[in-house]
């Protein structure tokens, strides 16, 4: 019956149809032109049909449209966007490439019908042909780099050189569409012209720039917090393994502290300070939606589109109890609409040790150590013609660094269509260190999928896949020879590299040699130190809309991570003389569920958006290890454990823990310039106890337009003046997953002849009221912009409020525990951002610049029972903590002696501070402050024709630095440690000069934490510049740009800091509150490279 019915009605239709069309034929459409143009339109819908799109032009207009069956196929599925569209902007892209024509007929009708063939001239005017043109700003000045594209042809567009000129090919009735950052958009149909001129008008761009927030995005106007923006031109404006180094005097408020120069070595983040005490200070980042544990070094910088600081707590509150230190939000480029482009990016390069340290030579060291053993009343150690026979020795420094290669090559695939948008790229990141047998290797492929399935669904997939090889160096925090860099400043520059069998120098030759010193170089190439890692970060994301508006977004990705760390310390080590190997196995999975819901709704002078979600996180580490030690031969290095006499007890750990989170925002704006934003996140923790699980964390902001106020309405010269204020609470965890419970480990215990394994506790007190550390901030600011955005300024005055500190705290020995973690302390820090950015020139030459400054003071509000707080322990000769906590002062600030002289014997003599007559620990006081008084960066870009110039500098005030080296290499020679040339200043028996730098040179003069170790920190860097040409390719149908550069970073360098380098804080990463210490670090280099970059 279906069948039946269904064949009738179609030859109903077929001739009904047909009959009218006959008839709509014979009469005359007079109103045609002016009926398609009085009609209005507004359809937008993904997968309608022919006859869906006909029966809503029906509804709008009143006009049925008819057809022929064998002339169009009415269930074909189209894609349609159209407002306030004319009926012919509706049907001429559709019908045109069909060979259908059509006509209105009565004022009631469309007719559809086959079009008519195009003549001769018609057909020509379609052909592609040469048109040129030249592009100009408002002053009639070139415009270089202008986007010029066909419009609806992707792949067919071009950019204008630096004198605005531009050539391709479009057939004479073709729309070009001009786009350039700061400068409106036009579209210019060519109506059979060859020759087109161009003038783009400024606009107010950077308002209207869109700007990644937590779940979602929003006008840069219409921000109420404080965020700032790092593109992508910024990011890979310098070589770097860490995106995040980019960051560095790039954003207010953000310090970047490298505690090493090593390939692969890891960096710290402070976003306003540091808030904790006990856990960890880093920002919260999340790459393409997706908070991840740790830093992002799994990504390729040259795959980010963008880096959203997020810094006042209406913006991170969103995040909750993970927001406390700020949050990074990156995201990766993604494919656009009919931009199809290939773009390759390479540069290769060398690096060199920024400077080396004036060491004794040969000749110095061993009358140094003659003087030494007379002042100790011994025989000389040499001989005077040893001493003659010496002359400059071996320079160990060179021996450890050399001239270092670094590359890294990129390819990235992009495009898309209205329903179809990707991204692809791989890449190959590789970096020698600049000490010996030292480097890091990075592969990385990454994909960014989006597909408009329908109208109301899309899926968004986004996937990063890695491998890094880290090979790296016992360096860092080492003592007295124990690290390659430590070994080359101690060993003595009378012994050679190799001795005349070749074989490695022994370095420990004398007497008074330091028995804890290797040979560098051997310690460099014969201990293994290798890291092999593999990452997959992806990210499955469904968004269906219910109505216009309504929005839900369903997400689960992973964030997995493993490695491998091989270790063998050869036979030919000092401390392995029967060789140590080590192989440890370690993965992390992190896994992420969202579910956000979106509203946005616009009615008359209101403007609404809310967002509501659920959210779901957990992570599992788990680590073993296995190690052995007594080895026959150092061949198999690792890779045969069973093989050593001596095998060690295998370990494994396992963590997890879960986070479970609702969050609610809403966004409302009343007249365009009065701004509300407020938040709440609920966050469920299983790292704290059972009744203090579950944190809120609320947030309010407002802004206020000034500029669109009818009193500054006529005042053009400001084209944006917003204040803003806002107040928000975000969390931090802090502690362990198991922190808070009463952990048992494993133990062996022997009872008679047996041995026994069982448990106990650990030495840490179970806290079940353990809670998070709340951080309460308040921020005031403005934002300014004059001349359409050609001047801009933004300030903030922030203070933040950390309470409910984490802390160890002592507990009694009768309780059998060491220490528990409790809720006791605040920190408060507070201060002042400013960023000022300026487009000074225009024209053929261009300046653009921009500067910000930060300054922030840290203040410790409570510790528990108000008891001091230390850092970690530094090294011997030492062997204490030079950093304190204490109530009223900065956090990490340097106690220790104040020198007072040398006495009549040259030894040191310290203040006596409290008068009794005895130096002992209560004459310490605060010597010195780890925290800057301020960071800044500037940044100039120039460019004249087809040259481009970039100048960044940056740079740090105001703070101090431990030079625990000094301790090992201006000690008097008491533990026979080469010397720096500086420590010759100092007392001997022929000058008795008590105000000399060094003390007498004697096994018996000692040395404490003092002032003597504190220096100056401050720099001013040129931390880059570079200097590209852009190659004329108007001509050539291959290229649409083509770049070639040369760059410098860390070329230049103003500090009165002693060592290899101001930059640097070899404990921050171990330790919050050890800050500020340079031990034996790995020097960072300066770089030259030469580069390529070319979009196809």
């Amino acid at each position: 019956m279906q069948k039946k019915w269904t064949k009738h009605r179609y030859l109903y239709l077929y001739f009904s149809r047909t009959f009218l069309i006959l008839c709509l034929f014979l009469h005359v459409e007079l109103h045609a032109i002016s009926l398609f143009a009085q009609h209005k339109l507004t359809i937008k819908g993904e997968g309608m049909t022919f006859n869906q799109l006909f029966q809503s032009i029906k509804k709008q207009t009143g006009l049925t449209v008819f057809y022929g069956n064998q002339l169009l196929d009415d269930n074909e599925k189209i894609t349609v966007n159209y407002r306030n569209a004319s009926l012919e902007e509706v049907l001429e892209p559709l019908l045109k490439q069909k060979g259908i024509g059509y006509e209105i007929r009565r004022d009631k009708v469309i007719v559809l019908r086959p079009a008519r063939k195009k003549n001769v001239t018609e057909q020509i005017s379609d052909r592609q042909s040469a048109v040129t043109g030249r592009v100009v700003d408002e002053l009639g000045e070139a415009l270089p780099g202008v986007s010029v594209a066909v419009k609806g042809s992707p792949g067919t567009g071009t950019v204008t050189d630096q004198q605005g000129n531009y050539s391709l090919k479009a057939s004479s009735t073709a729309i070009l569409v001009f786009t350039y950052t700061g400068y409106g958009k036009q579209e210019i149909s060519l109506d059979n012209r060859s020759v087109l001129e161009v003038t783009l008008l400024p606009e107010e761009a950077a308002l209207d720039e869109v700007v990644v927030v937590g779940y979602g995005t929003v006008r840069k106007g219409d921000l109420t917090g404080s965020v700032s923006s790092v593109k992508s031109d910024d990011i890979t404006a310098l070589p770097s393994i860490n995106a995040m180094q980019s960051l560095t005097g790039r954003s207010a408020g953000v310090q970047v502290i490298q505690g090493s120069g090593a390939p692969g070595s890891g960096i710290n983040v402070r976003i306003r300070g540091g808030n904790s005490l006990l856990g960890s200070n880093e920002p919260l980042y999340v790459v393409d939606g997706f908070a991840i544990s740790g830093s992002p070094t799994i990504l390729d910088p040259a795959d980010i589109e963008s880096m959203e600081v997020l810094k006042d707590a209406s913006a991170t509150a969103i995040y909750g109890s993970r927001g406390a230190n700020g949050v990074v939000i990156i995201t990766t480029k993604s494919g656009k609409q009919d931009v199809n482009q290939v773009s390759f990016n390479s540069y290769v390069g060398f690096q060199n040790v920024i400077k080396k340290l004036d060491m004794l030579n040969a000749r110095q060291f061993a009358e140094l150590a003659n003087e030494r053993a007379s002042n100790d009343g011994v025989s000389p150690y040499f001989s005077a013609d040893e001493v003659a026979g010496f002359g400059e020795g071996t320079d160990w420094q060179d021996a450890i660094f050399r001239t270092a290669p670094i590359q890294n090559h990129s390819l990235n695939v992009a495009g898309g269509n209205e329903r179809t948008r990707y991204s692809v790229s791989g890449s190959y990141f590789g970096q020698d260190g600049i000490v010996i047998n030292s480097g890091y290797k990075r592969g990385s492929i990454r994909s960014n999928l989006e597909q408009q399935v329908s109208e109301k669904f899309k899926v968004n997939l986004s996937t990063i896949l890695s491998r890094t090889i880290n090979n790296a160096l016992t360096n860092d925090n080492q003592s007295r020879g124990s690290g390659v860099v430590s070994a080359a400043l101690v060993a003595p520059p009378t012994i050679p590299v190799y001795d005349e069998n070749g074989n490695y120098s022994n370095v420990v030759p004398y007497s008074f040699s330091s028995n804890a010193a290797e040979n560098p170089v051997a310690l460099a190439y014969e201990r293994l130190n290798r890291t092999t890692g593999s990452g997959v970060l992806s990210n499955l994301a469904l968004s269906y809309t219910f109505i216009e508006g309504l929005t839900l977004r369903v997400s689960a990705g992973i964030d997995y991570a493993n490695s491998k760390r091989d270790y063998y310390s050869s036979r030919l080590i000092r401390s392995t003389p029967a060789g140590n190997a080590t192989t440890e196995y370690s993965t992390r999975t992190n896994f992420l569920n969202e579910n956000i819901l979106n509203y946005n709704k616009s009615f008359g002078e209101h403007q609404l958006d809310l967002t509501g979600g659920i959210t779901y996180q957990s992570e599992v580490t788990q680590g073993n290890i296995q190690s052995a030690s007594g080895f026959t031969t150092d061949v198999l290095k690792n890779n045969n454990l069973q093989a050593a006499t001596v095998i060690g007890t295998p370990e494994a750990s396992v963590n997890e823990w879960k986070l479970l989170s609702g969050l609610l925002r809403a966004n409302y704006t009343l007249q365009d310039r009065y701004l509300f934003t407020a938040s709440i996140r609920a966050d469920g923790s299983s790292r704290f106890g059972t009744t203090n699980q579950w944190g809120y964390f609320p947030s309010a902001a407002f802004a206020w337009r000034v500029n669109q106020e009818d009193f500054l309405k006529d005042v053009n010269s400001i084209s944006n003046l917003k204040f803003r204020a806002s107040w928000g609470q975000s969390g931090n965890t802090a502690i362990d997953p198991y922190g808070s419970l009463n952990v048992l480990s494993g133990f062996n215990i022997i009872l008679g002849d047996n041995l026994y394994t069982g448990f106990a506790p650990q030495d840490i007190r179970p806290n079940p009221d353990l809670k998070w550390e709340t951080t309460t901030q308040t921020n005031i600011g403005f934002d300014l912009g004059v001349w359409n955005e050609r001047l801009r300024l933004t300030a903030d005055y922030y203070i933040k409020n950390t309470r409910d500190l984490l802390a160890s705290v002592p507990q009694p020995t009768s309780t059998g525990y060491l220490s528990q973690y409790q809720n006791i302390g605040s920190i408060r820090n507070q201060g002042l951002e400013i960023e000022l950015g300026a487009d000074i020139f225009r024209g053929n030459f261009r300046w653009d610049a921009s500067f910000n400054m930060a300054a922030n003071r840290n203040k410790v509000l409570e510790l528990a029972n108000h008891a001091d707080v230390f850092g970690q322990s530094l090294s011997i000769p030492l062997s204490v903590s030079p950093n304190l906590v204490r109530e009223g002062h900065p956090v990490g600030v340097f106690f220790g002696f104040l020198e007072d002289g040398l006495n009549s014997e040259g030894r040191i003599q310290y203040r006596d501070l409290d008068g009794n007559g005895v130096i002992n620990n209560l004459d310490r006081t605060i010597i010195g402050n780890p925290n800057p008084d301020f960071i800044f960066g500037f940044n100039n870009n120039f460019s004249y024709k087809n040259f481009t110039l970039n100048v960044f500098l940056q740079g740090v005030q105001g703070l101090d630095i431990f030079n625990f080296n000094l301790s090992n290499h201006a000690n008097a020679f008491n533990f026979g440690e080469n010397q720096t040339v500086a420590s010759l200043d100092r007392w001997t028996a022929d000058n008795q000069n008590s105000t000399a730098a060094n003390p007498m040179v004697s096994v018996g003069s000692s040395f404490r934490e003092s002032d003597r170790f504190i220096e100056n920190g401050s720099f001013i860097r040129l931390k880059n510049i570079r200097l590209g040409y852009d190659l004329p390719v108007s001509n050539l149908n291959l290229f649409k740009s083509l770049q070639v550069y040369v760059s410098g970073q860390n070329l230049w360098t103003i500090t009165d800091y002693s060592w290899y380098d101001p930059e640097v804080s070899t404990r921050t990463g171990q330790s919050a509150t050890t800050l500020g210490i340079d031990q034996s670090s790995y020097p960072v280099a300066k770089t030259y490279t030469v580069g390529l970059q070319a979009n196809f």
